[in-house]
């Protein structure tokens, strides 16, 4: 009987399909990184932080500060991954790995400290004292400022933390600064205010003197609290929401599937040579 030939196909070849989904993705993140890393360091140099280290005493509410280490992670994480890709470096792809994994042991985390601790106010008193600090360094932080104003105007469309009365807690819009010369006592900022159907520019003097006893003209502001307008924002989105953690998950966990396949394939083919 003759012999039969087996031929076994080659299962060592590294795929160019894997390494290559791998690169051009973290380029993408990279150069995402890059780009929100540029933004805060340029917010930051606007600010004059760099010179004047007294400013940095608000930093964990300073929205630059969030931009500068979000930008770093995101490019530490986008460079490990496509430079390991690209030149089928195994430290760096077991870096990238690693990166992935604390970032999503972190996630993972976090969704499940929520969960626990939804229903028992700590999320709510959190929220309020981080309202209540933008609130209070209002006029202090030019990138604070804007942010508070975009949370009030363009996102919830809200006033204060529980209502215009919160906005007393800043030194500008507390009635009794009148006495200081504070055009602004007694009232509120104008991302309170409501936009009327035929005003084409915003009128930024619109929150002056609304809060005061007797106001004459009736108050085209926000009357809802911010903190109970993202409860209703949140109700309202949370599918969406969870759809988009869900996603965000599953990319990560197959980036560490891909890269410890990618890895297994040079380390084969790496063998083939010793």
């Amino acid at each position: 009987m003759p012999s039969v030939r087996k031929y076994r196909r080659e299962t060592t070849e590294i795929s160019c399909c894997l390494k290559y989904l791998l690169f051009s993705s973290n380029v993408v993140v990279w150069t995402a990184g890059l780009c929100v890393l540029a933004v805060g360091i340029w917010a930051w140099n606007e600010k004059d932080m760099f010179s004047n280290l007294a400013k940095l005493t608000f930093i964990a509410l300073d929205p630059a500060f969030v931009l500068i280490c979000t930008g770093t992670i995101t490019f530490i994480i986008g460079f490990t991954g496509s430079v390991g890709a690209l030149r089928e470096n195994t430290c760096l792809l077991s870096l990238y790995a690693l990166f992935l994994s604390l970032l999503l042991t972190f996630e993972i985390s976090l969704g499940i400290l929520t969960f626990v601790l939804k229903d028992k106010g700590w999320i709510k008193d959190q929220a309020t004292e981080g309202l209540r600090a933008f609130i209070i360094h209002y006029r202090e932080d030019p990138d604070q400022q804007n942010l508070i104003d975009w949370i009030q105007e363009d996102w919830l469309q809200c006033c204060g933390i529980d209502g215009p009365k919160d906005w007393d807690s800043n030194n500008y819009f507390n009635c009794s600064s009148s006495a200081i010369g504070s055009r602004e006592a007694c009232g509120v900022p104008f991302s309170c205010c409501r936009r009327r159907p035929t005003e084409l520019i915003k009128n930024k003097q619109c929150g002056y003197d609304v809060r005061k006893e007797g106001y004459p003209v009736e108050r085209h502001i926000y009357e809802r609290g911010c903190l109970r307008a993202g409860e209703d924002w949140l109700e309202a989105h949370l599918i969406s929401v969870a759809s988009s953690c869900i996603c965000i998950l599953v990319v990560q966990i197959l980036g560490i599937c891909f890269t410890q396949n990618l890895r297994a394939d040079i380390n084969a083919q790496k063998s083939k040579y010793h």
